[in-house]
């Protein structure tokens, strides 16, 4: 028995030791831990349970069945991330470069699966060289089979990609079908192309950091939600996205202790609003007074940077935010800000998380190149995205709300259950000035009889009381006394139904 024992730990050993102690040290040479070591970062201490540790491809061209390590270059189970379950994968580059094969794919599957079965998000943890050229066709079978499992878990569990490493070809398809993609800056990338077939076909010349680094993702193309510093970071804030979020569609988001009274009055938010309209403020002071502690966890910060999008706590349960941020083109909205305010108002409603949505937006942003990049399309898919979500919305319009993107924030004609605004709340179709110039354009030459009716503008619609006469604003509000207006909202609607009528599923304008 002693023996038989022996050759377990004998094989374990060898298993964790991945590639060897040279390319581990290679690894780290990198700035970049192991497979197994970011798993013991991300999850609780002595909480992993590993599966399919002895695994090793069947491949048997070019020599491969020579060399079959125990675990195939993933290492997957599952843990808990402070006591709640989730389920991992974790590529070990140091493993034929962390590529997958046929049996590596099935390993990450059979883990996919059972986080659907048993309602636990996945993380997987991304570090590899694409598909094993050895198994052919084969290895792009196992990437459909996981594609496939991505799509399926779509809505029912939450879903995290951590890219850090490279991440090229059809192994970027699976991460962009999941609900977070985090990266780390310097040593992780993804491109469809790399950078010397970019060269061939195009000419162009472009590092693999350009072409598809942290940076680039997070500012210019808004694949990735959040950029960090290193592994450790990484693993770190996947901890603390993990728990403001529900475990599966059949639950609710965690309930955490909080010392924050609900009922607190907070006298600075009465002179957050300049006395100059044109003068912008920061939306993110107002978010972190709402917030149980000041805690808000911000996704997609560095991109799209007019709108913010991100996690706080009300009386210690989850809130979604979005907020059109003033410092930034002014609060409109435009491709970017739509896009990625659509995609986490569709998270939010496929989990059950609430969504408070603070409004100052002049409208959409004018010009060609927004006409030309289909703002209408993008526009659209906030719009659809707030009048299908079904979850209590709490909408709070502090200062601008002009024209159709008054609409689309979360209006009271997309359903929206409170509709609150600050006594600063200007609602009308356009700016005075705007309006007054189409509806007075006979009396533009004279500059007296326009500052007349711009005023007389102002008077009757730079305000939110006409709204609030109509019932489309449910409350005009005093600005201290926010967080706890809006507490006391949320609490009423915790037990909120909304029905739909049966549909195969909807058509999203995309």
């Amino acid at each position: 028995m002693k023996d038989i024992l022996g050759e377990l730990e004998t094989r374990r050993e060898q298993a964790r030791m991945g590639g060897g102690e040279r390319r581990i040290a290679a690894q780290h040479a990198k700035g970049k831990l192991t497979a197994r070591e970011r798993i013991e970062l991300l999850l609780d201490a002595g909480s992993f349970e590993e599966f399919d540790t002895f695994v090793a491809h069947r491949a048997t061209d070019f020599g491969m069945e020579k060399d079959r390590p125990a675990g195939d270059g993933v290492v997957t189970g599952w843990g808990t991330v402070n006591g709640r379950l989730i389920y991992v994968f974790s590529q070990d580059f140091t493993v034929f470069g962390g590529s997958l094969s046929e049996t590596h794919a099935q390993k990450i599957c059979k883990i996919q699966d059972m986080a659907v079965q048993n309602g636990a998000p996945v993380v997987g943890l991304n570090d590899s060289g694409g598909a094993r050229i050895q198994e052919g066709v084969a290895s792009l079978a196992g990437y459909a089979e996981v594609f496939q499992r991505n799509i399926d878990a779509s809505g029912v569990i939450p879903q995290i990609s951590v890219i850090m490493g490279p991440c090229a070809g059809g192994a970027v398809y699976s991460p962009a079908m999941t609900d977070f993609i985090f990266m780390v800056r310097d040593s992780s990338y993804m491109f469809v192309t790399g950078p010397d077939v970019v060269k061939t076909v195009t000419n162009e010349v472009v590092t693999a950091e350009e072409l598809g680094g942290a940076a680039t993702h997070t500012r210019k193309s808004g694949v990735a939600d959040c950029a960090f510093e290193n592994d450790v970071e990484a693993l770190a804030e996947t901890r603390r996205l993990i728990d403001f979020l529900p475990l599966s569609n059949r639950e609710k988001p965690p309930v955490r202790p909080f010392f924050d009274s609900p009922d607190r009055i907070e006298d600075s938010l009465d002179t957050l609003i300049p006395d100059n309209p044109n003068s912008p403020y920061d939306m993110k002071e107002l978010i972190g007074k709402l917030a149980d502690e000041g805690d808000f966890f911000e996704i997609q910060p560095d991109f799209a940077k007019n709108i913010l999008t991100g996690y706080i706590r009300i009386e210690g349960r989850t809130v979604g935010v979005v907020a059109n941020q003033p410092m930034v083109l002014a609060g409109c909205l435009d491709i970017d800000s739509s896009r990625k305010a659509a995609k986490f108002v569709r998270f939010c409603d496929a989990f059950e998380i609430p969504l408070l949505t603070l409004v100052d937006v002049p409208g959409f942003l004018p010009g060609t190149s927004q006409e030309y990049g289909g703002v209408i399309k993008h526009g659209a898919k906030l719009l659809f995205a707030y009048g299908e979500a079904t979850v209590p919305k709490v909408t709070l319009i502090t200062r601008k709300a002009y024209g159709g993107a008054y609409d689309v924030m979360a209006s009271k004609h997309l359903k929206g259950d409170f509709n609150y605004a600050w006594p600063t709340a200007e609602i009308a179709v356009m700016g005075a000035k705007g309006a007054v110039e189409i509806l007075y354009r006979s009396e533009l030459g004279d500059a007296e009889k326009i500052a007349a009716r711009t005023a007389d503008y102002e008077d009757r619609f730079a305000n939110p009381f006409v709204a609030a006469e109509k019932g489309f604003i449910d409350e005009v509000i005093v600005p201290s006394a926010s967080r706890k207006r809006i507490a006391r909202a949320f609490a009423s609607l915790r037990s909120k139904r909304q029905d739909r009528p049966w549909r195969k599923h909807d058509l999203i304008p995309l």
